[in-house]
C-alpha cells in the first residue's frame, strides 16, 4: 500500500477529488495548509500599507491506495491539479506498512 500526499492549489480540490473517485478511491483526507516554494509569496496593499505575504494557502490531500492503483492515482492527481503555472504543487509518495479500520478490525487493503 502507498500513501500519496499532494499539496495543490485550493481551487483544484474538487477536480482532484472527482478524478480519484472515478478510479474507485473511496476516502481521502484534506487539510488546509500554508507554504511556499519557488512561488515565494507576493506583496499586497492593505489600508495603504504594503506588506509581503510569505505563505500561500494550499490544500494537502492524503490518500492511501493499493500499490497496483498508485500510478493511475498519481496520474489522475497530476491531470486534475495541473494549471501550467508556478505553484501547482507537489506529490509525495511513501510506503504504508499496515492499515487497521478501528470499527471492524479489518486490516490492510480490506480496511481501505
Amino acid at each position: 500500500m502507498k500513501k500519496i500526499e499532494a499539496v495543490i492549489k485550493p481551487f483544484k480540490l474538487d477536480e482532484v477529488r472527482e478524478a480519484l473517485s472515478e478510479l474507485g478511491v473511496s476516502g481521502l483526507t484534506v487539510t488546509e495548509v500554508k507554504g511556499f516554494g519557488r512561488q515565494k509569496g507576493h506583496t499586497e496593499l492593505y489600508r495603504g500599507a504594503e506588506y509581503v505575504v510569505d505563505f500561500l494557502p494550499k490544500v494537502k490531500v492524503e490518500v492511501v491506495v493499493a500499490s497496483s492503483l498508485l500510478d493511475a492515482a498519481v496520474e489522475a492527481i497530476i491531470k486534475a491539479a495541473h494549471t501550467g503555472k508556478i505553484g501547482d504543487g507537489k506529490i509525495f509518495i511513501s510506503t504504508v506498512e499496515q492499515v487497521i479500520r478501528i470499527r471492524t478490525g479489518e486490516t490492510d487493503e480490506t480496511a481501505l
